[in-house]
């Protein structure tokens, strides 16, 4: 292991603290009770508050809803200030708290719920339509939350249409304010660091969908580490635009401010005027942000109306950071970027760049308690140094498992010189000075602005169309996103039928991020020898083309 850029005074060993994730919110509201946990467009919540809010949802889980020890209560809300309460409630109430993309939409909501065994959801009122359809089947309870309700101070802050939006009644689910209504939990909390914490869902090369299994252990370890590593200050002020249903955003702009005890500045949607606005009035300290986030935020006029200079750190990931956009960033606040690496299966970060030496497009070195190894894909041999294999990462952020898939499980540890790795299924290398660098993808994926698309899932969507006879999904060049999805298609014989026209039919059938951004028509697809259409070749020659 190269410790030759470890940052200073920052111990190798983490002593991770022996308690839920939830004790972290029980500290920070008894030393800063009236310190405002939660900035939500004009409107602050203390941590008192906070805490007081998440018992009492605690309890109407516990007792109204039956959730019980080990239960998995599914979480498909916005960025909000019900997120918080509503994530804390669920690990108070001795539950682990299921993680659903909100660009999800019905069937993608029903196989997570299906997967998880979740009988008890909380949803955004502006999400129903996904969600109303698994009531009385698969969901017992269902508690339906409107952003406004945490909006309701006078503000010149541009607020997204669904902040903005009044509360409405819906059929069978209970108001948020109801489950409110009730006396905080009384019962002492029996999970402790080995219990099931979250539940985030990846998918697999097939486009599966897997619930990464995450104790209070693991999510704790890159909830102090991110701090500890970085030499964040213990009063910092977060913009959390990134979402909370992604592990990064969970953990930089949600976990990592409660254990601190600092501020989250909260964003239900992007929109890089009100950014600017939010960072010049509450002295935004920290923020982690994709480069796709970054570049917009840059590129918006007038930008020096603005007073930023209360900024000290600014890291991401997600997509390599072009080199012009770092500098702009270096000019502008006198800041690196710094750059990290980490998966759902391991709870965002295993590596990142220490701030005092951090290297342009680069994963950066392994963290606190962290072992990671390139080696050979096949034969698991260590490869040496500049040459490119499976990054293998091993430490106590890493995942116990997917829910209920032990074969999948088993196939993605594996043992190396007597210790359990695992795989990324990402490919690249180490330099001389310790720090990796990604060169390639093991596994057939695509990384559209931090978010993983898996190909055979798109693909297996837009055979549900009925003028496609045949549907092959690969990367395309995105200046902001640094990739898109472009599908390969075949019509069927005597079909017409414009890319905008498919798009839109993508759109309406699968997330946003997952949908194609670009559609070529093609008379056959590639296919090798066993009959499968030969992906890598189209990939290949896609690559090629002049950027």
């Amino acid at each position: 292991m190269n410790l030759t850029h470890w940052p200073p005074g920052v111990p190798w060993h983490l002593e991770l603290p022996q308690t839920s994730l939830y004790y972290n919110l029980e500290v920070a509201a008894t030393r800063y009770p009236t310190r405002t946990a939660i900035a939500y467009y004009g409107t602050n919540i203390a941590y008192a508050q906070l805490k007081h809010e998440v018992d009492v949802l605690a309890g109407f889980l516990k007792h109204h809803c039956g959730v019980q020890r080990g239960d998995r209560v599914a979480l498909y809300l916005q960025n909000s200030p019900q997120f918080v309460i509503a994530f804390y409630a669920i690990l108070r109430a001795d539950a682990s708290a299921v993680l659903i993309n909100t660009m999800n939409l019905e069937d993608e909501v029903r196989d997570v719920l299906s997967d998880s065994g979740s009988k008890v959801a909380v949803f955004g009122q502006e999400l129903a339509a996904n969600i109303l359809p698994r009531l009385g089947g698969q969901l017992e309870h269902a508690i339906s939350a409107c952003y406004a309700d945490y909006a309701d101070a006078a503000t010149d802050l541009p607020r997204p249409e669904v902040v903005c939006a009044a509360r409405r009644e819906i059929a069978g689910a209970i108001p948020w304010q109801q489950a409110l209504a009730h006396a905080p939990i009384a019962t002492p909390m029996q999970n402790g660091p080995d219990d099931l914490c979250a539940i985030p869902y990846t998918s697999g090369t097939t486009g599966v969908r897997k619930g990464c299994m995450h104790t209070h252990r693991s999510v704790m370890q890159t909830t102090i580490a991110s701090i500890e590593f970085s030499r964040v200050a213990k009063d910092q002020v977060v913009l959390a635009a990134l979402p909370m249903f992604h592990v990064t955003g969970l953990q930089m702009s949600l976990n990592a401010v409660i254990y601190s005890g600092s501020t989250a500045v909260v964003m239900t949607r992007w929109d890089r005027r009100c950014a600017a606005m939010l960072i010049d009035r509450y002295r935004v300290t920290n923020w982690t942000a994709t480069p796709a986030m970054l570049i917009d935020f840059l590129a918006q006029p007038e930008l020096d109306r603005y007073n930023l200079s209360s900024m000290s750190m600014l890291s991401g990931g997600g997509a390599a950071m072009p080199k012009a956009v770092a500098e702009h960033i270096r000019t502008l606040w006198g800041l690196p970027y710094i750059e990290g690496y980490g998966l759902s299966e391991t709870m965002a970060p295993t590596h990142t760049n220490p701030a005092q030496h951090a290297k342009a497009q680069c994963l950066g070195i392994p963290m606190n308690d962290t072992t990671s190894i390139v080696v050979d894909p096949e034969t698991l041999a260590e490869l040496p140094v500049g040459e490119v294999g499976e990054i293998l990462v091993n430490g106590p952020q890493v995942f116990q498992g997917y829910w209920g898939k032990p074969a999948d499980t088993a196939a993605v540890f594996v043992e190396v010189d007597g210790m359990r790795y695992f795989r990324t299924g990402d490919l690249g290398y180490v330099d001389e000075e310790g720090y990796f660098f990604f060169a390639d993808r093991l596994k057939r994926m695509i990384n559209a602005s931090g978010y993983k698309v898996w190909p055979a899932e798109v693909e297996n969507i837009l055979h549900g169309h009925p003028a496609v006879h045949e549907a092959c999904v690969i990367a395309c060049r995105d200046a902001h996103r640094g990739e898109s999805v472009k599908a390969m298609v075949v019509l069927r014989k005597d079909q017409a039928l414009g890319a905008e026209e498919l798009i839109a039919w993508a759109r309406k059938n699968m997330s946003a991020y997952k949908a194609p951004h670009v559609i070529e028509f093609v008379d056959a697809l590639p296919k090798g020898a066993t009959g499968k259409v030969d992906w890598r070749r189209l990939q290949e020659r896609e690559l090629a083309r002049p950027a």
